[in-house]
């Protein structure tokens, strides 16, 4: 039997499509008309044998099969675009795109600042940064790197600890707050039920068992302007909380627990150029100095 012969033209299609999720999209990322990117699309699949999109109302969807390839034709396209750097002299720079996830108030308070310097040094790397309380799949190409404050437990993903993140009680300024006895009196932003096994809601729990809850989310920056309108007192990350305005930190007896937050990204993207860049740019601009850590030795 002979294997599929696939033809390099063919992948920078189907990667323009994975990447733009419609053929019209993709058409104008490589300078070709729509029917020919589909044409090409679907003799692809018919050489392979396999369907690699899923075709949704909401445009072109990546199939098991086609996930399996992605991390492949992407480091067959820094392979193409560095022979053609070599051939034609140029410096060589870093160009493609790079999907990260991220919780909401890291994405804004923590990652935009270095990622608009990264923007700057790259300009030929397209950034997308999804801010999201889910915890997308990078085996499936979700995302390309995560951050999250739990360690990750996926076979073959590469991961790290950043940094540790402290966090703080905080209340309104100028608000007289009782923090004193059991919390009777006070109330409360914080989590919502979905999230009470939390180290900073249990901690509340804790040293304010008789406070009351007047409002709930998952959405951190939603915690913080809620406490800064005088709604109760909330545990926030201190780089969220001292960056919003009319908030004052709140003293008590023990301090709210901090989180460490980590770093993953799948095994397969592990020499892909662009990544490795924004790895390196990130962990200087954040982290100490510490070892990546593999599946098998992360337990």
């Amino acid at each position: 039997m002979f294997e599929p012969i696939m033809e390099w033209s063919d992948l920078r299609i189907f990667l323009a499509i994975a990447r733009a999720g419609t053929l019209g999209g993709a058409a104008r990322l490589v300078g070709q008309t729509q029917p020919t990117m589909g044409r090409r699309l679907r003799a692809l699949e018919q050489t392979l044998g396999q369907t690699l999109f899923q075709r949704t109302r909401d445009g072109f969807v990546l199939t098991d099969e086609g996930n399996a390839i992605l991390a492949h034709a992407e480091r067959m396209e820094e392979e193409a675009l560095g022979i053609a750097r070599e051939l034609g002299g140029q410096e060589q720079g870093l160009s493609g795109s790079l999907r990260l996830s991220s919780s909401d108030w890291f994405g804004v308070h923590m990652l935009t600042p270095v990622l608009a310097g990264f923007a700057v040094q790259h300009p030929q790397v397209s950034l997308e940064l999804l801010t999201d309380a889910r915890l997308l799949n990078l085996a499936r190409r979700e995302a390309d790197l995560v951050f999250r404050i739990r360690a990750f437990d996926e076979p073959d993903v590469l991961q790290r600890k950043l940094l540790h993140m402290p966090y703080a009680l905080y209340g309104r300024e100028g608000c007289d707050i009782p923090t004193t006895g059991d919390g009777i009196g006070c109330r409360l932003v914080g989590m919502d039920a979905g999230f009470a096994d939390m180290p900073d809601v249990v901690w509340l729990r804790r040293v304010l068992p008789r406070a009351q809850l007047a409002f709930g989310s998952n959405n951190r920056s939603a915690q913080a302007r809620m406490c800064a309108a005088g709604v109760g007192l909330a545990v926030l990350p201190t780089p969220l909380g001292d960056a919003t305005p009319g908030l004052r930190r709140i003293e008590l007896d023990e301090a709210p627990p901090g989180r460490d937050m980590w770093m993953g990204y799948h095994r397969d993207l592990r020499r892909l150029a662009r990544l490795r860049a924004l790895i390196d740019h990130v962990v200087e601009a954040l982290s100490p100095k510490q070892t990546i850590v593999s599946p098998e030795a992360s337990g």
